[in-house]
């Protein structure tokens, strides 16, 4: 971004400043966002306030709002990498207060959990994700159209299913988690995206260096929880029991929405669950288990082609 004070600077020293002043002024007046703060207080903004923020408005135009100039949090262009600004009266003039901008709000998250969690990730193209970008097709249509309607109406404790998304490889299931975590990011709502098969064989190596408590209580609580393939893991009776079993349980009894991705249907995963590493046959208790996700989460079947080709 250009600093005011330099085109101000370089303004003084050219004859023709009082133009060039308001040439600058009618630029940052028929900004649209300037437009509409200015029409939502006119009550309170008179010509001498305008002419008096006039500075702080300029610095507003030039800078990216909601990351819409920013193609990632390492080129953001603002003057506060990862804060965004936004308009407010403060006494007499229009000031500035920079809030965290959604790129900058999932990368802290992120950058939180995984100095604990490391089976979390999220790849480049993840972090690309949006719903903007999505392709509604036949094969994810009512996945959009749920997903739509669950961050239209989330709210901190409210009782909300996520969902439960399954279908073949490839059809970009993962893809809409993504999506999910960065339309959270911009209502700077905490989520965690968490590869269910290394999660488990971290718990597992985590026994060694007493952390596997701190490391389930993150998982627990995080506002939006979504574990990515699940029943692609050698399953325990413990850690279906003890561990997912705990979480889920955790989640349902204080209305934390939870989403899921699989290649099973429930029927399938189900069947996955009934049967440990040892090979025992154990239907009750993966029953239980699939109650608390069928609690969390609604069953969205993803068709398509694999997207990965």
């Amino acid at each position: 971004m250009k600093p005011i004070q330099d085109s101000l600077k370089s303004l003084s020293n050219n004859g023709g400043f009082q133009q060039r002043y308001e040439q600058i002024k009618h630029e940052v007046l028929n900004h649209p966002e300037v437009r509409d703060f200015i029409n939502n207080h006119q009550d309170q903004i008179t010509s001498d306030i305008i002419n008096r923020s006039l500075v702080k408005l300029y610095e507003f135009i030039n800078q990216s709002k909601e990351c819409n100039k920013c193609e990632s949090l390492e080129t953001c262009k603002n003057m506060l990498q990862g804060y965004h600004p936004l308009l407010e009266i403060k006494g007499n003039a229009i000031d500035l207060r920079y809030d965290r901008c959604p790129r900058k709000v999932m990368n802290d998250e992120q950058v939180k959990y995984k100095s604990l969690i490391k089976s979390m990730y999220i790849p480049k193209d993840i972090l690309e994700a949006s719903m903007a970008s999505l392709e509604s097709d036949e094969g994810r249509y009512d996945a959009i159209v749920q997903i739509d309607d669950f961050l239209s109406n989330y709210e901190p404790g409210k009782r909300l299913q996520g969902l439960y998304l399954y279908g073949s490889f490839g059809v970009g299931k993962t893809y809409l988690l993504g999506a999910i975590a960065n339309e959270l990011a911009r209502k700077k709502v905490a989520s965690m995206l968490v590869y269910v098969p290394e999660f488990m064989r971290e718990l597992k190596g985590s026994l060694q260096d007493q952390s596997i408590n701190s490391k389930i209580d993150a998982v627990k609580k995080v506002p939006v929880l979504m574990l990515d393939d699940i029943g692609a893991e050698s399953m325990s009776s413990w850690m279906r029991d003890d561990i997912l079993g705990s979480i889920l349980q955790y989640r349902m009894l204080e209305n934390l929405p939870t989403f899921f991705t699989s290649n099973f249907d429930f029927k399938g995963l189900e069947h996955h669950l009934s049967y440990t590493q040892r090979g025992e046959e154990e239907k009750v208790k993966a029953a239980r288990i699939m109650e608390r996700i069928k609690y969390l989460a609604k069953p969205v079947e993803l068709k398509g082609k694999n997207r990965r080709y």
